[in-house]
Order: structure tokens, then C-alpha cells, then sequence
């Protein structure tokens, strides 16, 4: 189990590598080192400013934003949520100034774009330096599908039965492009028009695409970014968060409503327009990064290292067989698919829930009170609620004409290890209550 959670993780100023499938025509290795060398800002990876706080066992300080002050006020307790920190409570950096709280670009962007929320900011004092190992949720498809064997009895036989149908069904619909991602990523290149449409074409019948194409094209713009804005954000050891967040916007209508990766999906043409609209002459390289990029991390977060990606194929797999073959790409399957069935609000803390206790446990194991997103550090942190040794103060804040936060009023607050409930994760629900990603898309066009 410790394992299964270590591989999740990222360290991105340690140069050890992951395990992956045989195969494959270039390692985690030459990634990481493409990657941290090889682009204009890629020194970030490692020396960010986030990272460089946490190593330092500095004081952090962290915002977040909220539409529930008065039920935090009057319960007097602050719950995790899921997402990408998979249970921690989502926040943003702060660095402190003479004149107030200087909040990271991503933060700012909450702020500016949030209007209707109230900020809180968090100091906390760590009990030593924090590691610099990042979750990454790409990486969590085995946990998914331990947790689902674990309780499957949480399920009726109806609810398992499709659950595991609708599975199968995606992925032999899928079967062909994901053959065309493993061929490419043990060095068999498609056209890279084609591949880009291929992909886009996919998406709707395997929604996980969605969110590996969205992660793989945010990856791109941060490091490749020369603007003179993403320049600034450089020299505060910040990666530039507007990036990702104009491509999301621009590519699917309603995402600033619903922040759903599983309708992600430009076309090559579409693609290219929407980059050079970010940043003038990006556009050139974007396709061929992608098809190389993406097709190198879904063979590794697809496959057990055990394959060979070079001669596996899902065609006519079933679901056994795809347990010990290809448990991470079946287990992130799996929890996508939970989340379309009818009883998901009540099956949702029994499923989740279950996952929280495990991460809180790894996190204080590592001595990690400050989990963040590590598939690229840009400035998702989170607060682990059950973490025993950081003592940590929780202010109400104001925003000044500089956009500096400044503390105003000290809350009597703790925080449990749970998880909020589903309907108080506004972020992951669309207006009629439903999780992100419910649509049932199986065909493909």
C-alpha cells in the first residue's frame, strides 16, 4: 500500500526514476531530463519558489478561497475535499512582504475570477522540511482499483455488473487508438495531424484522455512560455497558471462553470489556433510535443511495469486480465465510471473516504503536512487535515488595492480528517448535482 502511494508521487529535484513498461523509446529519465534542460523554463520544476519553502522548513502561509464561512464559522471545523490533491484542503501560496501577503499567480487568478467567495489564509509551522514529493493524480489508477475491490459490496450486483460492462466497453471502443499511444510510445510515430484528431476523436468514449491531453498541453505552455508575463512569474519562481487556464476556457465552452477535463479534446487545427492565440509561435511545435509527450506517460501510467508496451494491446482483454496487466489504466476507468452511477452521492464518502485515510497516513508518514500537485509544481497545496505536528492559524482576509491579502480576523478552527460532503464540492458538480464527467459518451465519431 505505502508503495502504491510512494509511485504517486513526484519528487521533481530527485532524479530517480519510476519503473516503467519495457519497450518504450525513451525512459522517465530522458523525460525529466528533456524536460528540466531542455526548455526555457524548465529549471522551475525543481526551484520554484513553493519548492524551495517547503525543503527550507519555513513558515507557510496559504490561501483559500470559499463560499462557506458561515457554516465553517459556525461548526467550527475545515474538511478536505477531493480533486488532484485526492484530500487535502485546496490552497494557494503566499509569500510574505513588508506590505502584506503576496499572493502566487495562481492564487491571484482565484481572486480575480472568484468574486463571489471569501478568503481565508493558513500559517503554519512545519515540524521540519517538508519533502518535495507532489501527488499526482495521474498516477492513481491502481489505488482506484484497489479501493473499488476493497468495497465492492458497497455495490449491488446490477450497479457492479454495468459498472464493470461500461468499463470493457470503453476500452475495447478505444482498443485502436490506445495500440496507435503504445506504438508511438516504443517509437512507431503517427503523422502527428492524425494523431492529434485521432485523439480528439477518442476522448468522448475514454473521458481519462481528456485529462492527459489537458495535462500534457499545460506542461507545454508553462515551460515553453517566453512572454513577458510568464517571464515575471519566472522570476518569482512561479510557473505562469493563466496559461492552462486560457486553453481550458477557450477549448470548451462552460468549463469556467464546470472544470470538466473528460470534454477536453481540440481537434490538430483546433489545437494549433488555440495555442497561437495564447502565445505567438508555439503553436509550431505543439503537435509533435503532444504525440511524443503523451504517448511516453500513458503507456507508463497505463501499464504494469511488468508489459511490454511494444507488444501489449487491450484488444479482447477482460477484466481479470486487465487487473494484473494493466491496473492503473483500469482503476482510473473504474472511478470515472463510479462516478456516473445514480447512487454516487451515497456511495461517495464509503469509496473516497477510504482512499483519504490512506493518503493522510502516507503524508504523515513522510512527514508531509503540505500535500501539492506534483504532476507539475504550479501551485496547487493543499493542508493535510490529519496531520498531528504543524500547529497552524487561520485568519479571514482582505484584498488591498495592491492585491496583497491582509489578515483581519483570527478563527477558533480545526481541522478534521474527513472528507466535506459531495455537495458542498461545488467545483465538481454541474447544476443539476450531477459529478463532473456524467455524461454517458461511449461512441466514437
Amino acid at each position: 500500500m505505502h508503495s502504491e502511494w510512494d509511485n504517486a508521487h513526484t519528487d521533481h529535484t530527485d532524479s530517480a526514476a519510476r519503473p516503467g513498461p519495457s519497450g518504450l523509446a525513451e525512459t522517465e529519465a530522458d523525460w525529466r531530463r528533456q524536460l528540466e534542460h531542455e526548455t526555457p523554463n524548465g529549471w522551475l520544476l525543481s526551484g520554484n519558489a513553493m519548492t524551495e519553502t517547503l525543503v527550507a522548513g519555513r513558515r507557510i502561509h496559504l490561501m483559500h478561497t470559499t463560499v462557506a464561512l458561515d457554516a465553517i464559522r459556525s461548526s467550527g471545523h475545515l474538511y478536505a475535499s477531493t480533486g488532484c490533491l485526492v484530500a487535502a484542503l485546496y490552497c494557494a501560496p503566499l509569500t510574505p512582504e513588508p506590505a502584506g501577503l503576496r499572493p502566487h499567480n495562481l492564487g491571484t487568478y482565484l481572486l480575480e475570477t472568484k468574486k463571489h467567495t471569501r478568503t481565508l489564509v493558513f500559517e503554519m509551522t512545519p515540524d521540519a522540511p517538508v519533502p518535495p514529493k507532489g501527488i499526482d493524480y495521474l498516477r492513481l489508477g491502481a489505488i482506484h482499483l484497489r479501493t473499488y475491490l476493497t468495497h465492492r459490496s458497497f455495490l449491488t450486483d446490477r450497479e457492479d455488473t454495468q459498472l464493470r460492462r461500461a468499463v470493457l466497453d470503453r476500452l475495447q471502443a478505444a482498443a485502436p487508438f490506445l495500440g496507435t499511444l503504445l506504438a508511438n510510445a516504443a517509437g512507431t510515430p503517427t503523422p502527428e495531424a492524425e494523431f492529434i484528431d485521432r485523439l480528439a476523436a477518442t476522448v468522448p468514449a475514454f473521458p481519462f484522455l481528456g485529462y492527459l491531453y489537458f495535462e500534457v498541453l499545460s506542461e507545454y505552455l508553462m515551460l515553453h512560455s517566453t512572454a513577458p508575463e510568464t517571464k515575471a512569474y519566472a522570476e518569482l519562481g512561479e510557473m505562469n497558471n493563466h496559461l492552462y487556464k486560457r486553453l481550458a476556457f477557450s477549448a470548451v465552452q462552460g468549463m469556467d462553470k464546470l472544470f470538466d477535463l473528460s470534454r477536453f479534446n481540440p481537434g490538430h487545427d483546433r489545437l494549433l489556433q488555440l495555442v497561437e492565440r495564447i502565445e505567438a509561435g508555439l503553436g509550431s511545435g505543439v503537435a509533435r510535443y503532444t504525440r511524443r509527450r503523451l504517448s511516453h506517460l500513458f503507456a507508463c501510467v497505463a501499464l504494469d511495469p511488468r508489459q511490454d508496451a511494444a507488444s501489449f494491446t487491450f484488444r479482447g482483454a477482460d477484466f481479470d486480465m486487465l487487473t494484473a496487466t494493466a491496473p492503473h489504466l483500469l482503476g482510473q476507468l473504474v472511478f470515472r465510471e463510479m462516478r456516473i452511477i445514480v447512487r454516487y452521492p451515497q456511495l461517495y464518502l464509503a469509496f473516497e473516504q477510504a482512499k483519504a485515510l490512506e493518503a493522510w497516513n502516507y503524508w504523515n508518514a513522510e512527514g508531509i503536512p503540505t500535500p501539492f500537485n506534483g504532476t507539475i509544481p504550479k501551485g496547487e497545496i493543499g493542508i493535510n487535515p490529519a496531520y498531528p505536528r504543524s500547529p497552524c492559524t487561520v485568519w479571514t482576509a482582505e484584498t488591498c488595492e495592491r492585491g496583497l491579502l491582509h489578515p483581519v480576523e483570527q478563527l477558533d478552527l480545526a481541522f478534521l480528517p474527513r472528507l466535506a460532503e459531495l455537495g458542498m464540492t461545488a467545483m465538481r458538480r454541474d447544476d443539476t448535482g450531477k459529478a463532473a464527467g456524467h455524461l454517458r459518451r461511449t461512441a466514437l465519431s
